[in-house]
């Protein structure tokens, strides 16, 4: 959908609510140029959680058959 900046200017909220309800982007014609308002991704769940540096990546069962001889000290 394209619209003038000015008529962006009389109804700027109701077509960012329609871009955001339809996922269609918003072109914006100003001055023999064209600008694009498009809706962003939310990011997903796990990539909102926070790294751990610490963290063992793999299965637990693997740790408890290692041999940790070498790292005990009595």
């Amino acid at each position: 959908m394209a619209v003038s900046a000015s008529h962006l200017r009389s109804d700027l909220y109701r077509l960012l609510d329609r871009v955001l309800e339809s996922g269609e982007p918003l072109i914006i014609e100003r001055k023999g140029r064209r600008l694009r308002v498009v809706p962003d991704a939310p990011p997903s769940r796990l990539a909102r959680l926070p790294l751990r540096p610490d963290f063992i990546r793999g299965d637990p069962a693997d740790l408890v058959h290692m041999d940790w001889s070498g790292e005990w000290k009595p």
